[in-house]
């Protein structure tokens, strides 16, 4: 039995129209210094690494034009010292690979956060992140120039000597000169491509590391395909990430058209009332829009909205068809195909309007016989355009409402990004430089190798001790066994913590026997993350005996246990010389030493449950009245009892300064969770989680523990009240780092 057409009734009231985003793209600075002509900021890029920036992008260029070859030929020996010191620095002196091009670009970017960072300023971020993307843009253009000219010399250098060299060399050079813009498009895009993988695998996060959660908008600027082009107008790019415009006037597709075709799409639609264009227009910079607007033409009508969805590209495609713009819309998708095979011996627009025209199909069937192609694709695409009808032209409306509206964000965004170009100015002349220095005018971008020796200096520094619980107790088992204690503790944790030092930066100050002191210096011009790499330098330790106690278990020897202690020193160390010898001497020392103890009767209160936390601290004596307040006159009769195993505790001057290393965002951890509970586990607690940067794009998360020091009874050590002084913990425990947000299992490592 036929089945019958389903009928469907509609309201007789207009669908309701859905909510639309507005988005204005902008680029704004704040609190930063004009430079010396008052109207621009001067910037200031390290020399060797805009020097090697130069020959990476030359060595594109000559790669995509395709002038190696020219460069390799024999020159006349009148010539050739004349041409190679002209050419030296662009194409024959050295030939790094292109990890060489991705580690300056990591490494530029990386001291353009560390300079924002130490400023607390964003904004310098973005600067510096503009000066390159103007140095590699003026830079491309100026490499074009001079590999041009060196092309042209070498043309010049085999006339009359060898006639069929120079011919050859003249097409190369002619060619070269012809294809400029395909050259540029290609080099700039890998410079792109290279830019947003830098940006996803290091720059994003260590940014979020360091100046914490920022809006997205700004850098979201630096991810648009268009921000290497002069203009934005590029038929290559156009068809690979949004829709092939027209360029000629005749062009009813061209960009202006079809942008003015959207607003009144938009103003028909009842959207813009008492509004003008330009305030209208900030629809068009939400690709989103164009999705809630026609959805994307597949003919779903399972919904009212999706019925509503369907009326309103109905609306879209006959304004399109009706100002004849329809049929080269499916010839421009239709022609991108093409462009791999046919171009650019035949121009992208002639393609497009070989599948519209037979005149100038037949056009391109000559230059595509000429060239040696078959035109089997061509004649396919033709006849697709031509036999495009109902639901398929919709889909392609639908398709350039999209592609219409990101085009329009990115083109905006690069005008944005052109208007922060302007207002940098590239410092290279000494004196301007000297002079905007003087006046404090100057932002300079260099990593820390391209310091000056003058800025080596020590600024802070970070103590880390390491101590050996029951270290006599220990070296007393050995020995009752008959084993030699010195190569226990040097093979078990000093050659193991030594190993480790050079990764970190770290220093050994000296050895107690049963400790290891070591120290972080903080200098000046160089990161400022001496507390969170040495929090992650104790993490590790703590981690790498946790594996060691593994494998003595395993063999029948007693196992290690440590506690850690960090402090922080706000400025230099002092040192004493003996003979040759220099002597540390810094309070942060004996710092870390009470922060790494542990007392034997609070250990022994602790042993059994002290859970997944390795750190408590609580205070005995006459230190506190009824509300928790401690005065001065009671210090002096405290005493300070810690328990520490296999912790790392952190001073609350060294939590202080790694609050302004890095973001640390709070987290509410669930003490309900199995060994999250203690005896002395504070209700106010808060914890912190952070990322630290470490060297080669690494990082590691931290949790840190915040608890304020109980008041005990000297009897029973039970909880008399909370002091108003605090203690803080690095979280060592896997269970900790298990527990965070969007980790799956308990072998979680930070």
């Amino acid at each position: 039995m036929p089945k019958l057409p389903i009928f469907r009734l509609r309201t007789s009231e207009p669908p309701s129209r859905p909510d639309l985003q507005y988005y204005g793209l902008t680029l704004a600075f704040s609190d930063l210094q004009l430079g010396v002509d008052n109207l621009r900021y001067d910037v200031f890029l390290s020399p060797r690494i805009t020097a090697d920036l130069s020959f990476h992008l030359a060595r594109y260029i000559c790669r995509f034009g395709e002038v190696e070859s020219l460069f390799e030929m024999d020159v006349p020996s009148a010539t050739q010292t004349k041409f190679i010191r002209a050419a030296e620095g662009t194409t024959k002196l050295r030939k790094p690979g292109p990890a060489d091009l991705r580690t300056l670009l990591v490494s530029i970017h990386l001291a353009i956060l560390n300079r924002a960072k130490a400023e607390g300023n964003p904004s310098v971020d973005v600067l510096g992140r503009l000066a390159v993307l103007k140095f590699i843009r003026t830079e491309l253009q100026a490499q074009f120039a001079r590999i041009l000219e060196q092309c042209r010399m070498k043309s010049k250098s085999l006339e009359g000597v060898r006639q069929a060299k120079m011919m050859q060399t003249q097409e190369i050079v002619s060619s070269f000169q012809v294809h400029k813009k395909i050259i540029l498009r290609r080099a700039g895009q890998e410079m792109f491509r290279l830019l947003g993988e830098i940006e996803k695998e290091t720059l994003a996060r260590t940014r979020r590391s360091l100046l914490g959660e920022l809006p997205a908008d700004c850098y979201r600027l630096f991810l648009n395909p268009l921000i290497l082009t002069e203009d934005g107008r590029d038929d290559y790019l156009c068809a690979e990430h949004y829709y092939m415009f027209g360029n000629f006037d005749k062009d009813p597709d061209r960009f202006p058209s079809l942008r003015q075709f959207a607003l009144n799409f938009l103003r028909e639609l009842g959207y813009g009332e008492g509004i003008d264009d330009e305030h209208l227009e900030q629809a068009l910079n939400v690709p989103e829009n164009a999705a809630t607007l026609v959805g994307t033409g597949n003919g779903e009508d399972s919904t009212p909205e999706d019925r509503n969805r369907k009326d309103r590209l109905d609306i879209w495609t006959r304004m399109l068809q009706r100002e004849g713009v329809l049929s080269h819309v499916v010839a421009s998708y239709e022609a991108v195909p093409l462009l791999a095979e046919y171009a650019p011996r035949v121009n992208p627009q002639q393609i497009k309007n070989a599948l519209m025209f037979r005149e100038e199909s037949e056009r391109v069937e000559r230059i595509i016989a000429e060239s040696r192609l078959h035109s089997d694709r061509l004649f396919a695409a033709v006849g697709r355009v031509a036999s495009c009808r109902g639901s398929e032209r919709s889909r392609f409306a639908a398709r350039l409402l999209h592609d219409l509206f990101c085009y329009h964000r990115d083109l905006r965004g690069l005008e944005a990004l052109s208007a922060g170009l302007d207002s940098i100015n590239l410092v290279s002349d000494d004196k301007v430089r000297e002079l905007s220095t003087l006046n404090g005018m100057l932002y300079e971008f260099l990593p820390p190798e391209d310091q000056k020796p003058a800025e080596d200096r020590v600024v802070h520094h970070v103590i880390l001790k390491a101590d050996v619980r029951d270290s006599s107790r220990l070296t007393r088992s050995l020995m009752e066994k008959g084993m030699n204690a010195a190569s226990y503790f040097s093979l078990n944790f000093y050659d193991p913590v030594n190993k480790l030092l050079a990764k970190y930066g770290a220093t050994k100050v000296f050895l107690e026997g049963d400790a290891i002191i070591v120290a972080l210096l903080e200098r000046e011009g160089e990161a400022m993350l001496s507390v969170g790499r040495t929090c992650v330098l104790a993490w590790e330790i703590v981690s790498l005996l946790r594996e060691y106690n593994e494998l003595l278990e395993r063999s029948g020897l007693p196992q290690m246990e440590v506690g850690l202690g960090i402090a922080y020193q706000d400025s230099p160390p002092l040192y004493l010389m003996d003979g040759e010898h220099r002597i540390m001497i810094s309070d942060a020392i004996n710092e870390s030493d009470r922060l790494s103890s542990c007392s034997k009767r609070v250990r022994k209160k602790l042993a059994p449950d002290a859970g997944v936390f390795q750190v408590y601290s609580v205070q005995i004596g006459g230190g506190g009245n009824n509300n928790g307040s401690t005065s001065p006159e009671a210090g002096a009769e405290e005493m300070r009892l810690n328990y520490n195993v296999g912790g790392i505790c952190l001073s609350e001057a060294a939590f202080r300064k790694l609050q302004q290393e890095i973001s640390l965002s709070p987290w509410a951890a669930n003490l309900s969770e199995p060994g999250f509970t203690g005896p002395w586990i504070d209700e106010q607690r808060e914890f912190f989680v952070g990322t630290v940067p470490i060297a080669n794009g690494m990082f590691r998360k931290i949790a840190i523990r915040k608890n304020r020091i109980a008041q005990v009874d000297v009897r029973d050590l039970s909880i008399l009240h909370w002091t108003d002084r605090c203690y803080y913990e690095v979280c060592a425990n896997p269970a900790v780092y298990a527990a965070l947000p969007g980790e799956k299992s308990a072998s979680a490592q930070p």
